[in-house]
């Protein structure tokens, strides 16, 4: 038996083999808002542009220490998923372009950096902690949110619920 709320399944009920009642819960999935970014390089990427990519959006700022605490850990991720297909974009919010070159020249992002100036992620995902972590998966649906300092088995840990594993 499945019941179904819209067009999702939100319980499959069934008795397994030792007569019991098997109760499996599959929360629906939502799907990612409509997003622009553009990145500091000058990428441009949209929903569209990303479909068929898992996408891990870290939201930041240079002065949260927790942030700075994460960088080598996402940095890592880029560099291991990368042959995976992996996206990252770390979405500073709330600061000058000028203050991020400045930051990025003293500590570097392995990353795609993009200013709240350049897209709309940062009210549609209403960021105002960080850091704060939203993970898409391949299909365009939000498989995984992260508030605060994650480090990285954490952020590996939201990334399996993508699919994605280290080879």
């Amino acid at each position: 038996m499945v019941l179904v709320c819209g067009r999702r399944a939100l319980f499959a009920i069934g008795a397994n083999l030792f007569g019991g009642v098997l109760l499996a819960i599959n929360p629906p999935l939502e799907p990612a808002p409509r997003f622009v970014a553009r990145t500091l390089d000058g990428d441009k990427l949209t929903n569209e542009s990303v479909r068929g990519k898992v996408v891990l959006l870290q939201f930041w700022a240079t002065w949260c220490p927790y942030c700075r605490q994460d960088q080598p850990a996402v940095d890592a991720l880029v560099h291991d998923f990368a042959s995976q297909g992996l996206v990252v974009l770390a979405v500073n919010v709330g600061e000058s372009k000028k203050k991020v070159k400045q930051y990025l020249q003293q500590s570097p992002r392995a990353c795609a950096v993009v200013l709240t100036e350049d897209t709309n992620l940062a009210a549609v995902f209403a960021a105002s902690s960080y850091p704060f972590y939203v993970l898409i998966n391949k299909d365009g649906n939000i498989a995984g949110t992260h508030k605060g300092a994650a480090g990285e088995d954490a952020l590996r840990r939201l990334l399996r619920k993508a699919g994605m594993e280290a080879e």
